[in-house]
Order: structure tokens, then C-alpha cells, then sequence
């Protein structure tokens, strides 16, 4: 009887043990993998979408006079000679020639058109953006083969209270349709040049730095 009553309390001292470790054991998210300070070779990135407040450059061959410097309005539309309120937003600069082109086509005969990008902000699903305990959160527009640090650089870093270490990264998963969040030790990259820690970014990210409690 006592054995038995003394294995009892032995096993619920072990359940009690385990629960405790499953509570108290750390929450671990999905890593990224590294990324090199120096990318050994360039790539091109995602084709651009042209976004609110981009300067357009519009080119309409033989036909100077119906080309224009544009920028996209807050509305998302640009207006040119012979066109009102035509829809930029969402376009690749190829889709946007071909719309222009269609809408001249009943003016003059087989225009050729061409859309130059010259400032760009890019819509919200291409820019990065960095919020919580840094020097000056931003918004920046992405550019092929940004990384984490050289967002950090642009944003000036950590402010002195900043968890840098336990900032999250924030991704759209296209294929599954949801979020992600991956795990980004910004403390180990800007005060200690782990390169583990530097990451590619992609367009859309969102980067959120939590403050130290202490």
C-alpha cells in the first residue's frame, strides 16, 4: 500500500513537472533563412506596380505633344493629353503603355507608347514596412535584394530600449493565402554583426520591434 501510494505521488510530481515545461517553455516561430551582408550576385526582383504619388514618365513615339511628366494621384489615376482619369494603380509600367495605347488608338493610328517610372513609392504590398521601438519607423519601398539590415539602416537602427531580439517579421503567404511570422534577431545583427541574422526581405513585409520590459 505505501509503495503503491508513493508511486501515485511520484507520477503526478512528473505530470506536474511536464506541464510546468510545456507552460513555461519558450514559443518558438519559423526562421528565415540567412542572408549574406554582400550578395555574391544581383537578381532581378518581382515586376514593378506602379503605386500612389509615383512620377511617370509617358512617351508616345512620333507623337511628342500627347506624352506627359505625370504623378500618380492619391486616387490611384493619371491624366495625359487626350486621356481623363485613367486607372495607374495596380499596373505594371508594360499594362499602363498598353492602356494608354488602347485609349489613343481612336486618335491616331498604331501609337506606340511607352511608361517610365522616374520616382517611385510603390503600392502598400511592395513596401516594407518597420514599426515599434526604432529611431524613425518607416515605410520604404522594396528593392530587389533588400535585406534586413539594410532596413535597419534606413530606419537608423534600434532606439535604446528596443527587444531587437525578439522583433517579429510579418509575411503574406501567397500560396496559402494567410500571414507567417518569423522570428528576427535585429539586436545580434546591428550591435554584434551575426551575419545568421541578416535575412532577405520580400515585398509587403511587415517588421514589428517590441520594447524591453526592463
Amino acid at each position: 500500500m505505501r509503495a503503491t501510494l508513493t508511486n501515485f505521488i511520484m507520477g503526478l510530481a512528473g505530470v506536474s513537472m511536464l506541464l510546468s515545461g510545456c507552460a513555461s517553455g519558450p514559443s518558438t516561430s519559423a526562421q528565415l533563412p540567412p542572408a549574406s551582408f554582400v550578395a555574391s550576385q544581383e537578381g532581378p526582383g518581382e515586376e514593378y506596380v506602379i503605386g500612389p504619388l509615383d512620377e511617370l514618365t509617358i512617351f508616345v513615339w512620333r507623337n511628342p505633344e500627347l506624352g506627359a511628366k505625370v504623378q500618380v494621384r492619391p486616387d490611384g489615376r493619371i491624366t495625359t493629353p487626350l486621356i481623363t482619369d485613367m486607372t495607374a494603380v495596380g499596373k505594371t509600367p508594360k499594362m499602363l503603355a498598353e492602356d494608354i495605347k488602347g485609349a489613343l488608338a481612336q486618335y491616331i493610328q498604331n501609337p506606340l507608347v511607352s511608361v517610365i517610372v522616374n520616382n517611385f513609392s510603390g503600392t502598400y504590398s511592395q513596401q516594407v514596412r518597420i514599426v515599434g521601438a526604432t529611431e524613425k519607423p518607416a515605410s520604404l519601398p522594396y528593392r530587389a535584394n533588400m535585406t534586413l539590415l539594410d532596413a535597419m539602416i534606413a530606419v537608423g537602427g534600434l532606439s535604446e530600449y528596443a527587444a531587437g531580439n525578439r522583433a517579429r517579421l510579418v509575411r503574406f503567404d501567397k500560396e496559402t493565402g494567410k500571414q507567417k511570422e518569423y522570428k528576427v534577431r535585429i539586436n545580434d545583427l546591428v550591435k554584434h554583426g551575426d551575419t545568421k541574422a541578416n535575412v532577405l526581405l520580400a515585398p509587403g513585409d511587415v517588421i514589428i520591434i517590441p520594447e524591453s520590459m526592463f
